[in-house]
């Protein structure tokens, strides 16, 4: 791509294309994010004590890290896992603490941007393939999703239906995708939406993958078949369009929406903490800044109004809710906001230990399973506790790979391997649902 000898024309219309492409092929662009994680580590630690849990929970705060695990500062408590994504200056500070502390750690990543430009392919040649030849192993930008979602609608209209649910924030249209055999007789539906979390990319990803499985194999799999001729799939592939989107844009590790704030600088609430359910209690902040600002009243968000009106709407015949997210590789069920027994315990916990055995067949990848308080965390205001709620009476979230090699940055190679093994759990989930449980 050479600029010289070409007519000042020639070169003025190709720069626009050049900017389109992250300005990634561009002199003076040759990195991705403007380079601005050069540097920057990822360190876990484990803290023993509630004492060290409390001095790790001030650090964190003072040099305002990036926590990657757990949700939220208030969260770190003795034996949490912890992954912080710390500056290239920051990280000086926090491993001298750390070894003035005696605090065992380990460097996951060494530079953030390094690996970043390693896992990926350069947008550019993503974005030249045709529709047809759309490529399921690579993680594509919102505008590429999109089409690739009306794409569908076109060719495949008697298993799929598109439609928009409302706006988000930023003005983005809430795409749903409406899977199954079209039916007049009344027919159960299941609920699934990835990309609650910006820059959980691998979420979106597997959204994609399980609607190209259902038009491939729904022909040939007898599973596949009876899950379409008996049900319905609701399948929203990016749920936080305006994160998604910045994520790819401008900041990687973008976790949640872009709504502005009138009395803070910082934007965005945490999608997952702003449902009417417990909202704002334990593992939410009521604080603009942080990851998981719970919002200034449940519902503030467009994208989780437009959700809950959907399901509250559908409710009657939707029997499942599925939530994908990373990472941690579980499989969680209610509730997150408290330790409690759900009443329809043993049927969930057994669609959930089914799933994850099916999981681990694929690949021999372990998964973790159980209530989301006692497996993960406490956290208030999520779509599974909602959704239960609001009687669904079947809601799980996937966590789905790794366990913090790569964490948020899963290579592309990986994308098939994680998507294949979580079919599999999807597929197990669905078929318990309709041969077990009321």
């Amino acid at each position: 791509m050479k600029f010289l000898g070409k007519p000042r024309s020639q070169t003025a219309a190709f720069l626009p294309l050049c900017l389109f492409f992250l300005k990634s092929l561009c002199p003076g662009h040759s990195h991705l994010y403007g380079n601005r994680y050069a540097g920057d580590k990822v360190i876990r630690f484990i803290p023993n004590t509630e004492e060290e849990a409390f001095v790790l929970k001030k650090i964190c705060h003072q040099l305002k890290v990036d926590l990657w695990q757990p949700g939220g500062v208030s969260q770190i408590s003795q034996g949490t896992v912890t992954d912080v994504h710390v500056s290239h200056n920051g990280s000086r500070t926090l491993l001298t603490f750390l070894e003035e502390a005696n605090i065992q750690y380990k460097i996951l990543i060494e530079d953030l941007q390094k690996v970043l430009e390693k896992g990926s392919s350069l947008p550019a040649w993503r974005s030249r393939r045709s529709l047809s030849g759309y490529n399921y192993e690579v993680y594509h930008s919102l505008e590429e999703i999109q089409n690739w979602m009306h794409h569908l609608n076109k060719t495949h209209s008697g298993l799929i239906h598109m439609f928009s649910i409302g706006k988000s924030y930023e003005g983005r249209s809430l795409y749903i995708l409406k899977l199954g055999r079209r039916s007049r007789s009344y027919k159960r539906a299941v609920w699934m939406d990835c990309g609650i979390h910006a820059r959980e990319w691998i979420g979106p990803a597997f959204c994609q993958w399980f609607v190209k499985e259902a038009l491939l194999t729904y022909r040939s799999d007898p599973t596949m078949r009876k899950m379409l001729n008996h049900l319905y799939f609701y399948i929203m592939p990016v749920f936080n369009v305006d994160g998604y989107h910045f994520s790819w844009t401008n900041d990687r590790f973008w976790r949640k929406t872009r709504s502005r704030n009138a009395r803070f600088r910082c934007r965005g609430v945490d999608a997952n903490r702003n449902w009417r359910v417990k909202w704002c209690d334990e593992g939410a902040s009521m604080h603009p800044c942080d990851d998981t600002y719970c919002g200034p009243f449940p519902e503030s968000e467009p994208e989780v109004k437009a959700v809950a009106n959907f399901l509250r709407k559908h409710r009657k015949h939707i029997t499942a809710y599925l939530s994908f997210h990373a990472y941690a590789q579980m499989l969680l069920y209610p509730y997150s906001y408290k330790y409690a027994t759900i009443p329809n315990f043993s049927c969930v916990e057994s669609a959930a230990y089914k799933a994850v055995n099916a999981l681990r067949s694929v690949h021999g990848v372990q998964y973790r399973y159980g209530p989301a308080s006692s497996t993960l965390y406490v956290s208030s205001g999520s779509s599974m506790d909602w959704a239960y709620k609001n009687g669904i009476p079947y809601t799980f979230a996937f966590e789905l790979r790794d366990t913090g090699h790569f964490g948020f940055l899963l290579p592309e190679t990986l994308i098939k391997p994680t998507c294949m093994e979580t079919m599999l759990a999807v597929k197990n989930i669905t078929m318990h649902l309709l041969k077990k449980c009321p």
